[in-house]
């Protein structure tokens, strides 16, 4: 078989596998752990083809009797959504991506590897409307979540962190909500920033209906990210399911304003499970707006934080792969001993003074742009690089 051969098989085999994902999530709920399964085990084409067919494939027929019996209820359910499926040729446009959505899926250059740390909850992939890449962006990003009522006070100090965040390179990522979500989002696009809303519906359906506008400044600044195929709408557990993304996307979780029974105290737990720096904002000990942050400092080992300077606090240095949550540099005397390899040949690749696209940098360090694409977080992680009109420079620590 010649190499153009191979090339072309693989290249449809990819293909056939993104369609089956993009498939898989009209048949799924976010999280199931029974299509994790499924799908360590088998491609995802095999998984779908498994569900049309009504029969597990053979490499789970052979698990234990009570795992056998909980993947077939699964493949029983997602059954009853075959009739959902949209024609082929529509999904296979969808898959492809069109000018306004796409999708990013493992193995991808845009798919973040940090979302693989939730196991069998992982999503088997996310569709995206907007200009940013996921993965480049993730790489150096804090979410910000708390209360949809926000008090002037709650929505001020949102806006203020985020702002102050999203000026020093961070992407602020939250759900899109009224409140604390809305105010930091506004917060980064303010500041000229980026910032990414994970939503627990369609990426083409604005929930909630009055953040219309806030959503098409979201796409055109960052990204809108869902689970759910085009089309779906919000439940209340779709919302709590959703908040695990939020917290595994993002290098830490900050809490501004959340009652006892806040969805955000949800979005907490994930992070604390994760071992996701999770930091909470004080406030009056007589609001019951912030008793759900008092409750994250006292009882889930959060850490309290005023600004933004304290969030940086938190979250680094960061890792050689991007953010590492937890972990420290490795104490070499000079921070780019921690670079691997690619990520010191992306840097030498940077001019001194001037601004550069990563296209310029991909030729100039004889490397492919889904490594540069990488390599970029990692980078501006150790705070070599930085976002400036038209592309990346150096700051002032690498030069």
């Amino acid at each position: 078989m010649s190499a153009l051969t191979e090339t072309v098989t693989t290249d449809a085999d990819l293909g056939r596998q993104r369609l089956a994902r993009a498939a898989l999530s009209y048949l799924a709920e976010p999280g199931d752990p029974a299509l994790g399964t499924l799908l360590q085990a088998c491609p995802p084409d095999q998984v779908l083809a498994a569900i049309k067919a009504g029969e597990l494939p053979r490499a789970c027929r052979e698990t234990d009797r009570a795992r056998w019996a909980a993947l077939a209820r699964a493949l029983s359910r997602w059954r009853l959504r075959l009739p959902d499926l949209p024609p082929e040729d529509r999904l296979a446009a969808r898959a492809a991506g069109d000018a306004r959505i796409r999708l990013a899926c493992p193995g991808d250059p845009e798919w973040p590897a940090a979302l693989d740390d939730l196991g069998l909850a992982a999503p088997c992939m996310l569709w995206l409307r907007g200009n940013a890449n996921l993965s480049a962006t993730a790489g150096r990003s804090v979410s910000i979540v708390g209360s949809r009522t926000a008090t002037g006070y709650g929505a001020h100090v949102a806006g203020e962190i985020a702002g102050d965040l999203a000026e020093q390179g961070w992407t602020i990522v939250s759900g899109g909500a009224y409140g604390i979500d809305a105010a930091a989002h506004r917060g980064a696009l303010t500041a000229g920033g980026v910032t990414i809303v994970v939503l627990a519906c369609g990426v083409d359906h604005a929930y909630p209906a009055g953040h219309d506008t806030l959503f098409a400044a979201i796409a055109d600044a960052g990204l809108i990210v869902s689970e759910l195929p085009p089309g779906s709408h919000p439940t209340r557990l779709r919302f709590l399911v959703r908040n695990r993304i939020i917290a595994a996307l993002t290098g830490g979780t900050v809490v501004i304003e959340a009652g006892e029974r806040s969805g955000a105290l949800n979005t907490a737990r994930h992070a604390a499970e994760l071992n996701r720096p999770l930091m909470a904002v004080p406030g009056p000990v007589t609001s019951a707006q912030s008793a759900g942050c008092h409750r994250i400092i006292r009882d889930f080992g959060g850490t309290l934080v005023t600004c933004a300077e304290d969030v940086r606090g938190m979250l680094e240095p960061i890792g050689a792969d991007g953010w590492t949550p937890g972990r420290a540099g490795s104490g070499a005397a000079d921070p780019r001993d921690d670079l691997d390899l690619e990520s010191a040949r992306v840097l030498d690749a940077f001019p001194v003074r001037a601004i550069v696209g990563l296209s310029t940098i991909a030729r100039k360090a004889c490397v492919e742009p889904s490594t540069v694409l990488r390599c970029i977080g990692v980078l501006a992680g150790f705070g070599f690089i930085e976002r400036a009109d038209g592309g990346w420079r150096l700051t002032r620590k690498a030069v």
